[in-house]
């Protein structure tokens, strides 16, 4: 994730922090803070400091283990924009200007506010997948492309160069929730949303949680069931309750057959509310000691640049780049 916010949203943590989580036990997991993937936008670099310490923090909090996962910043790992470069150089404009994120934000940009980082932003992602001889990808829908232009660049390297990388697959979190903004379920919550009433926080108090879930937008009819096309509001409620508790849709749908919206939104509320208070503790806890914070942060990144850093010196000898001695 982006260090681009104080705080983590409620759409982060059931759509991305939770797998991650399960996930933990599964696989070797890397977990990274990507700030250099948010500075392809103007930043204000004490804001900047600041969010990735906080994002950092809120992983460790909400379950991500430091200890058995590698979890680091992004920038503290030398290997990533030096690996971006030689994928650079034998990534295609067109397949580059391709990518759908790309389109989509240098229209909304305008050229002249558009930078080649936003460009090259699909491969310094994949310079992030690769130097950890990554064999899976957990992404949401919206990035599988940039895992399939990972996966081509792999190849291509491997083909020119001689085995190199290994070929990654994405692990597209079908079974994560989608978490749409509270007062315009139409849309997915963002940090970016129209609505600050919208959007759930990590960090929020308690009192603002519970107030932003019980004032959620539903409709005029009175039934609890879960029809995104008609009932949008009602259905984003119960995918958090469901998110956070564990409990299936169609288990809530029978619980909460006969009662009212009044119910859900509360019964909802409370459960996000019990969720959120002990990570709020835990991150305010760690922020409040960033010197240790970031001593965790400074061995981690060299437990990740220990692997980056043979697949860099492994790729700069395939392609020729003399080595120093």
């Amino acid at each position: 994730m982006q260090p681009s916010a104080d705080s983590l949203h409620l759409g982060n943590y059931i759509g991305a922090l939770l797998q991650w989580k399960k996930m933990q036990s599964e696989y070797d997991a890397v977990f990274c803070v990507v700030d250099l993937h948010a500075i392809t936008v103007a930043q204000d670099p004490a804001k900047l400091r600041d969010a990735t310490r906080r994002t950092a923090a809120q992983y460790i909090a909400a379950g991500i283990d430091p200890e058995s996962s590698i979890l680091f910043v992004q920038s503290h790992v030398a290997a990533h924009p030096q690996l971006a470069w030689i994928l650079d150089t034998i990534t295609g404009y067109g397949e580059a200007a391709r990518m759908t994120q790309f389109k989509d934000k240098s229209q909304k940009q305008g050229a002249d506010a558009t930078t080649l980082g936003l460009f090259a932003y699909p491969v310094l992602m994949a310079a992030d997948i690769l130097l950890y001889n990554t064999e899976v990808v957990p992404v949401g829908d919206d990035q599988r492309q940039h895992v399939e232009l990972t996966r081509d660049l792999a190849t291509r390297f491997n083909s020119r160069f001689g085995d190199t990388f290994a070929v990654p697959e994405a692990k597209i979190m079908a079974d994560a929730a989608r978490i749409y903004d509270l007062q315009n379920p139409g849309s997915k919550m963002s940090k970016s949303g129209e609505s600050p009433q919208g959007i759930v926080w990590l960090l929020d108090e308690p009192k603002a949680v519970a107030k932003k879930l019980k004032s959620a937008v539903t409709d005029t009819d009175r039934e609890v069931r879960f029809d995104p096309a008609a009932k949008p509001g009602v259905s984003n409620l119960l995918s958090i309750l469901s998110g956070v508790t564990g409990t299936p849709i169609p288990r809530l749908e029978e619980q909460f057959a006969g009662r009212g919206y009044g119910d859900l939104k509360s019964e909802t509320a409370d459960a996000v509310v019990a969720e959120f208070e002990p990570i709020r503790a835990r991150t305010l806890e760690l922020l409040d000691d960033p010197a240790e914070l970031d001593r965790l942060l400074a061995h981690n990144a060299d437990r990740a640049a220990a692997i980056a850093d043979v697949t860099l010196r492994t790729a700069y000898d395939r392609v020729g780049l003399l080595p120093r001695v």
